[in-house]
């Protein structure tokens, strides 16, 4: 339930009480600021180093055995790039009171899960170590500030706190700003990750825009293990972000509950096509150009060698080849991003993108003589359609555009 004794946030809309400038990253973690990292489970890391870019990318391990490719990617890997170990103890339990960094491996029951997190991860040479925070289930206040208050109590700006909530937190006001101002306490980054099935930012009408008015007013917030929404925050002012590099590592499910997944997902992988900006399996590809000449892609994995239709099935080094293409073309969107000037011309690029993207839908589905052959994904229509206010008013963006927005 929501806390009314939480902290609140100053007026939102007194000039005198304007949230913080983005916080620059200090210290070793000053290099993750502005970066794209990749969230990765250690077998697949093989796929994506080659079409990973050095100067605005990096690694998230998430999964068994994260902690020893770490290791071993710092050594004989001589892995050098920024490298986050994330324990991800929100797949296996909820967050409590009692409990916000829960015991979920083996281990001395006397052991603390937080500290003994914290030194494996320093162990293996980790840019920062991340807490491992339990879920964060909607409007689980208590949990929340258990959480927040150990992680102060910590008094180190170089440990990220790892905040996996439930998109549930981003369906209403109150709750919204009540995460801000606990969200707010902590001195360093704050990595947001969201809860729920398939899409959780599908879930609630207005959970871009309070995504969005999180960032903005949290100092150092960062959102990792997502999708198309790891562009959207840095649009809009993150400290950093992260790319699920596989479905499951776009979202986070509950603990407890079993993982929806597309039909078919075992049988071939999944193909960004850059033009509509969302991921297919490629025997759907395949099957939806069965009868019109399928895009080849110039990406710098493809190189103008594969055509989108040619992942139909997940032999030989078609996995392989389809996650080196998904990171290559999002290595393009990321040079293309952050070589936008910050602020109201980077957020327009990405809202012009995402609403041509959107555009492409109904010319693609005529090109393969198939009206409902690809769908707008929910998400892309909502980024789309929040168009900084600058550019919805037609003024000249002299005014913060996310507060003109909600003003």
């Amino acid at each position: 339930m929501i806390d009314p004794s939480a902290p609140r946030p100053r007026p939102r809309f007194d000039p005198a009480g304007l949230p913080d400038a983005p916080q620059a990253l200090s210290g070793a973690l000053s290099v993750l600021q502005g970066r794209m990292l990749l969230q990765v489970t250690p077998a697949r890391v093989g796929y994506l180093l080659s079409q990973l870019d050095a100067e605005r990318s990096g690694l998230v391990l998430c999964g068994k055995d994260a902690l020893r490719k770490a290791r071993k990617l710092r050594g004989e890997g001589q892995f050098t790039g920024p490298l986050l170990v994330d324990p991800a103890a929100y797949e296996v339990r909820a967050a409590s009171e009692a409990e916000p960094f829960p015991q979920v491996s083996e281990g001395f029951a006397f052991d603390d899960p937080l500290e003994v997190s914290l030194a494996e991860q320093r162990a293996v040479g980790v840019t920062a170590p991340m807490t491992p925070t339990g879920y964060i289930r909607a409007e689980d206040s208590e949990a929340l500030k258990a959480a927040v208050r150990r992680v102060v109590a910590l008094d180190d700006a170089q440990v990220v706190f790892a905040a996996p909530v439930d998109v549930g937190w981003l369906r209403e006001e109150d709750a919204v700003r009540q995460l801000i101002a606990w969200l707010r306490l902590v001195r360093g980054p704050k990595a947001i990750m969201l809860g729920g099935q398939m899409d959780p930012l599908a879930r609630h009408a207005r959970a871009v825009d309070y995504l969005q008015r999180v960032i903005e007013e949290v100092p150092g917030a960062a959102l990792l293990r997502t999708d198309l929404a790891a562009f959207g925050a840095l649009a809009t002012g993150a400290a950093f972000s992260a790319f699920g590099a596989g479905s499951r590592l776009r979202h986070i499910v509950a603990p407890g509950e079993k993982a929806k997944t597309s039909k078919g997902f075992s049988t071939s992988p999944h193909v960004l096509f850059a033009e509509l900006m969302d991921f297919f399996l490629g025997r759907t590809l395949a099957d939806r150009f069965a009868g019109a000449e399928a895009p080849v892609c110039g990406c710098a994995a493809c190189e103008g060698l594969w055509a989108l239709d040619a992942f139909a099935s997940n032999e030989g080094e078609r996995q392989a080849q389809a996650a080196a293409h998904n990171v290559a073309v999002l290595m393009e969107w990321l040079h293309t991003l952050t070589a936008v000037a910050p602020g109201l011309a980077r957020q327009t690029w990405w809202h012009e993108r995402c609403r041509a993207a959107v555009e492409r839908y109904p010319l693609v589905n005529a090109q393969v003589r198939q009206p409902d052959a690809f769908k707008v994904p929910q998400q892309l229509k909502r980024w789309a359609l929040a168009a900084p206010a600058a550019v919805a008013n037609g003024t000249n963006g002299q005014v913060r555009a996310g507060h003109q927005r909600r003003s």
